[in-house]
């Protein structure tokens, strides 16, 4: 099992990475779980995949577990869900000091961490990520949201959790689809400042992708240390580091909001289209080479992942997605600062972009022969 600590300024956690860590949840969470009913969200999916495994394992410790089970997919991060998620624990009784079980992906996280970060002003969570996607990104960093019909993530807080068990037995049962598109994060920490480490994806992302458990646990633990080392430095994204991690995001969540918050574009497939969005932009601005651009569209196309935003049959324009990016929650003075790079691993935020030319590099995107 690989530890990774998070060292937040007063809130200090770990994230533990191995297999078989539902099963062994109690001694895992020794002094967290202080009384005999155990509050637990999830979503139907993940239930049905491992909910017995998580009941057992509290139930053997003399536990009670109650559950929250949610429909799955982005829908969910909604008020009304938020609200009888809150509405349900005040009726558990549940007290600043409890911790709250967020068992599942981002979409389970994020809800249940924002629940945890306002009832009571604020009570204890702790992350159970069932996807590669939240074990390498978001169940790591204390950002908890939902969204609005004005954008995505627009309502949250900064609320860490308590632990973070990141089981790697959990993949095994994960839609392809799903672990292909938590694997564009992978690649994310790489693009922004680690070169060896997208070299390591280019060789062995196949085999993670194919079920190595030895790749996957490297690939996991390298990443949430990697989040975890600028989480320490800008926890609120108040210095810029921090939002070095939303390389590919600005771009993506347009793609996200035009496509309607649906199955027909995964969050992190939007992120890896917007990853080499991104690139090509930077290679439009001569920030990076054109082959290096090129490297990052390949290994995404490689990796199962779409590359190309006109293979989306998009009725939009680029203005069309511009104006969705005119409510990304990173406005600042009326202004969109954009995550790009100067090269592999050496992303930087821009914060003179044009708008009108990221139109006009989109009006090109989304005509470029789907073909090509």
């Amino acid at each position: 099992m690989a530890v990774i600590p998070v060292d937040v300024a007063g809130r200090p956690y770990e994230v533990r990475v191995g297999a078989g860590l539902l099963a062994e949840l109690v001694p895992h969470c020794r002094g967290r779980l202080r009384k005999r009913d155990v509050p637990i969200v999830t979503d139907a999916h993940v239930h049905q995949a491992w909910g017995n495994v998580v009941e057992q394992a509290l139930r053997d410790h003399g536990h009670e577990p109650h559950w929250r089970i949610l429909p799955p997919g982005e829908a969910t991060k909604s008020w009304d869900e938020l609200a009888a998620t809150v509405n349900w624990l005040l009726a558990l009784e549940v007290e600043r000091g409890d911790h709250v079980i967020a068992l599942g992906g981002g979409v389970i996280g994020d809800l249940t961490g924002f629940a945890a970060a306002i009832v009571k002003r604020g009570c204890h969570f702790i992350q159970l990520p069932t996807s590669l996607l939240a074990q390498v990104d978001s169940s790591v960093g204390g950002k908890t949201a939902i969204n609005t019909p004005a954008g995505k993530n627009l309502v949250g807080a900064f609320h860490q959790p308590a632990l973070v068990l990141a089981d790697l037995a959990v993949l095994d049962t994960l839609p392809d689809r799903e672990l292909r598109a938590g694997y564009a994060e992978v690649v994310k920490y790489g693009l922004i400042g680690d070169a060896d480490f997208l070299a390591w994806c280019e060789e062995n992302g196949e085999g993670l992708l194919a079920g190595d458990g030895a790749r996957r646990e490297y690939a996991v633990a390298h990443s949430v240390a990697a989040k975890a080392r600028i989480v320490a430095e800008d926890e609120r994204e108040t210095s810029g580091r921090r939002a070095l991690l939303n390389l590919g995001h600005t771009f993506g969540h347009a793609l996200e909001a035009e496509t309607g918050f649906s199955d027909r574009l995964l969050h992190g497939e939007a992120v890896a289209l917007g990853m080499v969005l991104a690139a090509r932009y930077s290679a439009r601005r001569e920030l990076m080479p054109q082959a290096s651009a090129e490297r990052v569209a390949t290994h995404i196309a490689a990796s199962g992942l779409p590359s190309e935003i006109a293979r989306l049959g998009l009725a939009c324009d680029g203005k069309a997605l511009v104006r969705h990016m005119l409510h990304d929650k990173k406005m600042d003075a009326g202004t969109l600062p954009f995550v790009l790079m100067r090269g592999i691993g050496h992303a930087f935020l821009d914060r003179e972009v044009s708008l009108d030319d990221v139109a006009f590099f989109l009006d090109y995107e989304l005509s470029r022969d789907a073909l090509d």
